[in-house]
């Protein structure tokens, strides 16, 4: 099962939603970074389950433990750095009767169906509890980025099913994206989008949306040509996220709709410094970046899981119903938020170092 991921910031998670505990072991991270969980925890607080009544009522502190890799004085020490978080609240017994049938939309029978047995308690790796360690890893990365780089990592809600957020990715802040329960600085849209999520809640259902990713002061240059294209990488980074099903950086599919003329991103310079006119690259060029705002957009489904009766089938192909029970998300995406901030920090982290490894 290939649960690492990066080339020069590789780092490889563990655990299932059930057993003792999640975590990551990290790679590659540069020496003398002062590290401790303290760097750490506000990123899995803002991941964790139980922090508001649009989110599954699974309590877990997901409090982190550094197990390796730091000095006496809070120092990396350019060896493996090994996270856990000890699992808390699992109830397994709410999954009984996914023993033996598959939920409808998840990934019990294909992980079935690939190994011939499977975690069926939670989900086991296909669970989003299996992201406590790439948050963790990415706040090491965002650290990384901000003080060695100078570069900020950021998310937010675009959008809830037909709710779109109105949001200028060019001057919002954390607080902003803080600032309400479902992660959208628009304030009058995130009002609607919670009391939707909430009505979707109690009707058994769940549903989906949009979460946009932003990279600010990314400089020129970060990124390969061909295979290893950085938005090629982000595109792989955010469709390994569970729940993710589309990607688009810049315009993307809004793209077509424009000329060639209309598309382009005119070049200027001053005072020696180059710049764009526009930003429908999305700050990526030729897989490249262009010292313009990267930012993205990721595709969430609604949760596989709802409350209601469904077809599916059993282990033995035998045809069946089911009705989803235990501990779920109505909706994925402010809890996505830290995790799609995460998985960008590690890919351009990874992109930073191999720059600096080959060009500088």
């Amino acid at each position: 099962m290939a649960s690492s991921f990066g080339q020069l910031f590789r780092i490889t998670t563990w655990g299932e939603s059930h057993g003792g505990g999640v975590g990551v072991v990290v790679d590659g991270c540069p020496p003398r970074l002062k590290l401790s969980e303290a760097d750490i925890q506000p990123d899995l607080d803002r991941r964790r389950p139980g922090q508001s009544k649009i989110v599954t009522p699974r309590k877990e502190s997901d409090t982190i433990q550094i197990l390796s890799g730091i000095s006496e004085k809070g120092l990396t020490l350019g060896t493996p750095i090994s996270l856990w978080v000890k699992n808390e609240d699992q109830r397994s017994e709410a999954y009984n009767e996914m023993k033996d049938k598959f939920r409808p939309s998840h990934a019990d029978f294909t992980y079935f169906a690939k190994y011939g047995v499977r975690a069926w308690q939670g989900g086991g790796r296909a669970s989003a509890r299996e992201t406590v360690g790439r948050v963790a890893a990415g706040a090491i990365a965002k650290k990384i980025l901000r003080e060695k780089f100078g570069v900020e990592v950021l998310a937010y809600v675009k959008q809830v099913q037909k709710l779109i957020g109105d949001v200028n990715p060019e001057t919002v802040k954390l607080k902003d994206v803080e600032s309400n329960i479902v992660r959208c600085p628009d304030a009058k849209a995130a009002e609607k989008m919670i009391r939707l999520i909430e009505k979707i809640r109690s009707d058994g259902n769940t549903v989906g949306g949009i979460v946009e990713g932003i990279a600010r002061g990314v400089p020129a240059g970060w990124g390969e040509p061909v295979f290893d294209k950085l938005e090629a990488d982000l595109a792989k980074a955010m469709l390994s996220l569970p729940a993710c099903k589309g990607f688009e950086s810049g315009d993307g599919f809004g793209g077509i709709l424009l000329t060639g003329l209309e598309h382009n991103d005119a070049f200027r310079a001053r005072n020696k410094k180059v710049f764009t006119t526009t930003n429908r690259s999305g700050g990526i060029q030729g897989g490249i970046s262009n010292g313009e705002t990267i930012f993205f957009r990721t595709a969430f489904k609604p949760v596989a899981t709802v409350m209601h009766e469904q077809d599916t089938i059993s282990e033995k192909l035998e045809n069946t119903t089911l009705k989803g029970r235990g501990r779920h998300d109505p909706c994925v995406l402010p809890r996505a938020v830290p995790m799609v901030e995460a998985m960008t920090a590690l890919v351009l982290v990874d992109h930073a170092l191999r720059q600096r490894a080959q060009c500088s």
